[in-house]
Parts: C-alpha cells; sequence; structure tokens
C-alpha cells in the first residue's frame, strides 16, 4: 500500500503526504478524466475523498471480515481510495444533477465482482446519505413452474441466465415506480438455492425511499448484434445448432432493450481476456469447496461456462459497447489476475 494512503488513514496527513495524493491522482489520465479530477479541484477532491474514507472505514473493514475474506485487506484499501470511494462520489453527484432516483446499470460477466463492487458502493453511499437498492437481473428469474413450462417449450434453455428466462415486465414495473418516486415499492428476490439448486421466487423485498439502484447482471445493458455475425462466430460457437441457438437469443435480447432504456447510466467490467472467467468460476468453485458446500467439477464448469459463451459470446456482445458512448458510460478492465486495468469513461 502506498505511504502516503497509510498515512491518511492513520490521520497522519502532512504537506508531502497532500502532493503525493495529488500528484498520484492525477497520474493517470483516463482514470482522472472519468472520475472529473482536474489539477483546479484536485485539492478539494482529495479532502472530500480522505473524509469520506475515515467515515466508511470501520463497516468497509467489517465487510472484508465478514463478506470479503478470501481478499487481501490492503490491497482492498487501495481499491477502496482509487475505485470505490471516486466512483460512490461520482454517482452520488450523478443522482444529484437528476433530482430524482438514479438506475445505475452494472455489466460485468462472471468473476468480474459485480457483487462486492455493489456491497462496496452501497456503504459508501450510505455514508454519503442516499439510500441504495442492490438488485441483480438474476432476481427477475421467471418462477420455477415458468421455467419448467419453458423448459417444454425450448429443451436447450437447460440453465437459468440466458435471455427469455426472465420476467421482463416485473423488472419494468419496478423500475419504473423507483424512477417516478415512489416511497415504497415491493422489489422481487429469488432464492437460487431452491429446489435443489434450480432456484425460485422467494418472498420480495419492501423497500422504501430508494435514491439510487445497482442493478446488476452478466448481460445487463447488452443489445441484439447482427445476425450474421454467428457465420464465423468464435468457439464454443461451432456446429450450425450452436449458432441457430445463438441467434435465437440474440433476438430474444431484443425484448429487453425496454428495461435497458430505465438505465440511467451504464458502468462496464470488461474482461481484458473473458476466457479469464473460467478460471475464476473454477477459483469460486474451489473455495466453496473448501468452506465445506457442495461445488462442481471442472468438468461441470467448463460445461456451464460454456454454455453461456454460447448463449451471449462476449467477444461479439460486449467488444461492440467499447465503441458506444450511447450505451456505456464507465469502462473498467479486469485484469486475468483479478485486478483492475483501465479505467476511463466513453
Amino acid at each position: 500500500m502506498h505511504s502516503w494512503l497509510s498515512a491518511i488513514i492513520a490521520e497522519d496527513v502532512r504537506e508531502l503526504t497532500w502532493q503525493q495524493a495529488r500528484a498520484a491522482a492525477l497520474a493517470d489520465i483516463l482514470k482522472a478524466k472519468a472520475f472529473g479530477i482536474t489539477p483546479t479541484n484536485v485539492d478539494e477532491i482529495i479532502q472530500a475523498r480522505s473524509h469520506l474514507l475515515k467515515s466508511v472505514l470501520p463497516a468497509f473493514s467489517q465487510l472484508c471480515q465478514t463478506s470479503l475474506r478470501h481478499a487481501n485487506f490492503e490491497e482492498m484499501l487501495v481499491l477502496l481510495w482509487e475505485l470505490w470511494l471516486p466512483l460512490g462520489m461520482k454517482l452520488a453527484a450523478h443522482r444529484q444533477q437528476l433530482n430524482r432516483p438514479l438506475i445505475q446499470g452494472i455489466l460485468g460477466v462472471q468473476g468480474t465482482g459485480k457483487t462486492t463492487m455493489c456491497q462496496v458502493l452501497s456503504l459508501i453511499l450510505q455514508q454519503l446519505g442516499y439510500r441504495t437498492l442492490s438488485w441483480s437481473l438474476d432476481d427477475l428469474y421467471k418462477t420455477y413452474s415458468d421455467r419448467l413450462a419453458l423448459l417444454q417449450q425450448d429443451p436447450r434453455l437447460i440453465w437459468r441466465g440466458p435471455p427469455g428466462t426472465h420476467d421482463i415486465e416485473l423488472g419494468l414495473n419496478v423500475l419504473n415506480q423507483i424512477r417516478q418516486g415512489a416511497t415504497c415499492v415491493t422489489v422481487p428476490r429469488f432464492d437460487k438455492s431452491a429446489h435443489e439448486g434450480a432456484g425460485d421466487r422467494t418472498d420480495p423485498e419492501i423497500i422504501t425511499n430508494v435514491d439510487i439502484v445497482l442493478f446488476e447482471g452478466w448481460f445487463v445493458g447488452v443489445r441484439p448484434i447482427d445476425p450474421n455475425a454467428f457465420d464465423l462466430a468464435p468457439p464454443p460457437i461451432i456446429t450450425d445448432a450452436d449458432k441457430t441457438f445463438a441467434r435465437d437469443l440474440n433476438y430474444q435480447l431484443g425484448n429487453y432493450l425496454p428495461l435497458w432504456e430505465q438505465l440511467d447510466s451504464l458502468i462496464l467490467l470488461y474482461p481484458i481476456d473473458y476466457r479469464s472467467s473460467l478460471e475464476w468460476r473454477k477459483q469460486a468453485e474451489q473455495q466453496m469447496v473448501g468452506a465445506g458446500k457442495s461445488g462442481m467439477s471442472n468438468t461441470q464448469i467448463e460445461e456451464f461456462v460454456n454454455y453461456f459463451w454460447r448463449s451471449l459470446h462476449p467477444e461479439l456482445f460486449l467488444k461492440p459497447l467499447l465503441r458506444s458512448s450511447s450505451i456505456v458510460d464507465l469502462v473498467i478492465e479486469i485484469c486475468p489476475d483479478r485486478t483492475f486495468g483501465k479505467i476511463y469513461d466513453l
């Protein structure tokens, strides 16, 4: 961890510490631009960030001890300072400008850290005085009985998750109510452990006076692409049946566009190498097994991940978003070792 960051945490802030923090904040030009940091306002921003750091630190430490036990605490503190605090401040500023609830989309494939990001941002935004709802596309899965009927119609939908397995109208209803400032909203929740892991709708959550929604998912905000792109698709889209499946789900994706239109902003957690998500999934399963829980074998994991790559291949669906400033507002690159790469706006 940077010595100047240690000094800020210890509240031993001297002029040298301030100079180093100032230089670090301006050193990465792309990230500074994304978070609105300029030579003119850098002192003011570091001051505000250091105050926020001190106020959020007790709750953040508790979160690291309970939910993020496998993480290195010093590395997490650096992430808190360099990414999560400025991002939380950015969302708070956006909420103020809107003068109504902010619907913030977070797009990331498996293993990119969507859940952790939402947990930390919720802590930060709470300290800033905003009531936050962390909500997942997964919470919109159709009921167990509806998905059994869906499987009868299309035997290819063996896993919940691809386009077509969600209740879009339910999502639209919830986001519409929040955007319009409803004081009390019933939010659906999904229990993935129900029916021996098949999952089912569980008791909804009643939420009041929401300021910011963090709406995350593995294809939140993703748009349909030209069907001809599947003629020369990357593996594991290989056979004619694979290509037909990919085209059919691409068509289904069009039904989600009204839901994406509810988003005020979209953050893309972009894996530099999408194939890393397979290794990340294996690591997660190994941790579950190590904790005494049941987990999939490596062969089962590969079949599972390949199924989703055949559904919406990251190479085909994510790359176009890097060139679309009308869809994505902020890109956060995820390296194969799960550290963060470039952070920039579009």
